[in-house]
């Protein structure tokens, strides 16, 4: 599958389905690079952060705005990985496709997948897949430190993901 349609607008395969991807926000964009490099800073040896890169599932193969997998980046030089510990969406325009893909996320195993709400300034967390659907959702607040269970050491301050940033690891 090419990665641009033929009216040179960026894809996604979900599901089968070619989804044209909508077009970024200044607070998508915001959020979602602020959030790489607040993991960045903190990731554990032998994982490695992706921002909108591929990860191959069965019949899908979504971008999403932020994953951590196992292993280091040499480890998919040759194949996109097929899970991930941790999976990020930045919801601005979009909170009710990203919830739809929970259930995809849950069936590929992905233990843990966030909905950063950017307009209602929180956090949708959802944790142990089974048989495609996430037994564990809970909702962060503004106030709250989110720790990551999925990938050991990767807090992230709920705040900290709404304001303009001068250092990726300022409140933490």
């Amino acid at each position: 599958m090419g990665e641009y349609n033929e009216r040179g607008r960026r894809t996604e395969l979900i599901r089968g389905i070619i989804i044209e991807k909508t077009s970024k926000s200044p607070l998508h964009r915001t959020i979602s690079s602020w959030l790489y490099r607040c993991i960045l800073a903190q990731l554990p040896k032998d994982f490695s952060v992706w921002k909108e890169e591929p990860i191959t599932f069965l019949d899908s193969e979504p971008e999403p705005d932020i994953a951590v997998t196992q292993g280091d980046e040499h480890d998919y030089s040759k194949s996109h990985p097929s899970s991930a510990e941790l999976v990020e969406e930045i919801a601005v325009s979009s909170p009710a496709l990203d919830r739809e893909n929970a259930a995809l996320y849950a069936e590929a195993g992905i233990k843990e997948y966030w909905i950063i709400l950017g307009n209602e300034r929180r956090v949708e967390v959802y944790r142990r897949p089974v048989k495609g659907h996430y037994q564990d959702k809970r909702v962060c607040e503004a106030g709250e430190v989110l720790e990551c269970v999925a990938v050991p050491g990767v807090k992230v301050p709920v705040s900290e993901l709404f304001v303009s940033h001068s250092s990726a690891t300022a409140a933490l």
